[in-house]
């Protein structure tokens, strides 16, 4: 049953994506696997969405949870003159597990430079300066609090940019993270 809701839940991602790239390339047919993976690894509008790494099904997974979940995440942002303050949560056992879950995992990613991108444009700038970020995370019951921090003034503008970016997912789950993906395609910024 477990292995089926996992090939299920890939299934339902690989489609979304599929019919965004359909969607926004305007071909009738959409996009074949072919041009989807030349334009991820090649530079096209697409690159940098898969870092190619063993634990990118899982995180996805974990992304696909929150943004179904999202009505049930209450978040709050303080942008402080250096940085971030965050406070994600849930009231929902398996929302703040996968929200733990995933602060967890994009906090090592930074770490490693392990980026996992579908669509931000301030995640590249953020990992391009991981060296110039503090990060402090404070796993609660319910979520985690995270501070970050930095000396350097564009890669405080990429914090409080993508902690808009967050807080629209959490608000509009899926739907955010499709207008997300067609902007990013398209090249224009958000």
């Amino acid at each position: 049953m477990r292995r089926s809701r996992k090939i299920a839940a890939a299934g339902l991602a690989l489609l979304g994506s599929g019919l965004v790239i359909a969607v926004a390339s305007g071909h009738p047919g959409g996009m074949g696997p072919g041009m989807m993976m030349q334009g991820m690894q090649h530079g096209g509008p697409m690159a940098g969405m898969h870092s190619g790494d063993a634990a990118f099904q899982a995180d996805m997974q974990l992304v696909h949870q929150m943004l179904a979940g999202h009505d049930k995440i209450k978040r709050t942002v303080e942008n402080l003159p250096d940085g971030i303050r965050t406070v994600t949560e849930s009231d929902d056992p398996q929302v703040a597990q996968a929200l733990k879950a995933h602060v967890a995992s994009m906090e090592q990613r930074l770490k490693d430079g392990r980026i996992f991108n579908l669509f931000s444009t301030t995640l590249p700038v953020l990992f391009d300066n991981k060296d110039k970020i503090k990060t402090a995370v404070e796993m609660t019951q319910k979520g985690a609090v995270v501070t970050q921090t930095s000396a350097d003034a564009k890669v405080v503008a990429a914090l409080q940019g993508h902690a808009g970016e967050v807080d629209e997912l959490a608000r509009d789950g899926m739907a955010a993270m499709m207008r997300g993906m067609r902007s990013r395609m398209m090249g224009v910024s958000r």
